[in-house]
């Protein structure tokens, strides 16, 4: 069984969610980041940049146990190791790469930013950093919004791939990061679409603190 590491954020929920998509059995092994468990020496062994989540498979290559930080990372092995949610073929796979590189280098980083600077007092501090980032997630939303135009998913055709379960990690703090849907039909219905899977659903339901 695999353990997950994690907590209830927005890069834990992609690991959850892939998890229960791929029918692989796994333990919850809360990380409580608020109280600073994620600098706990026997955590930082097996992923040493202190960030959730993180996995360990027993049953890894060759029989091995292994362990994987980084959700990108994480998501990637889970697919090589299933045969799911990322095509075998280097041409098809290619989009599904760029666009879970986009989510880890983008989609991801700048709303982060925003909820950081909601949290802060009010000031010009506070509203330099909250124009910033808010600006740079909308423009990342619209980028998301074009290349939906007319597909089910983000990189793949009739089933969803890990690059749509990194994003939807993100895209389902929409609300926090105070981008509504209104002007953006196509992540709207994405959203929808993929959130009335059975193990979408599931993977936001498991208690992950």
């Amino acid at each position: 069984m695999i353990e997950l590491h994690t907590w209830n954020t927005p890069n834990g929920r992609k690991i959850s969610v892939a998890l229960e998509e791929m029918g692989l059995p796994y333990a919850v092994k809360p990380v409580n980041i608020s109280k600073n468990e994620q600098f706990d020496p026997a955590f930082l062994k097996f992923s040493p940049n202190n960030r959730i989540p993180a996995i360990i498979d027993p049953d890894g290559p060759g029989g091995q146990p292994i362990s994987i930080f980084e959700s990108g990372a994480i998501l990637i092995y889970l697919a090589e190791k299933t045969g799911k949610f990322m095509p075998a073929e280097l041409r098809a796979k290619v989009p599904v790469l760029e666009w879970l590189m986009w989510q880890m280098g983008g989609f991801g980083p700048m709303p982060g930013q925003v909820h950081h600077f909601l949290m802060q007092p009010d000031g010009p501090a506070k509203d330099y950093g909250f124009t910033r980032y808010h600006k740079e997630t909308q423009r990342l939303y619209g980028v998301l919004d074009r290349r939906l135009a007319g597909r089910d998913y983000v990189a793949t055709s009739g089933e969803p791939s890990i690059a749509d379960f990194a994003i939807l990690g993100w895209a389902w703090r929409h609300e926090r990061h105070q981008v509504p849907f209104d002007d953006l039909p196509n992540v709207a219905a994405w959203y929808d679409r993929m959130m009335a899977r059975p193990g979408t659903a599931k993977g936001f339901e498991v208690a992950l603190s």
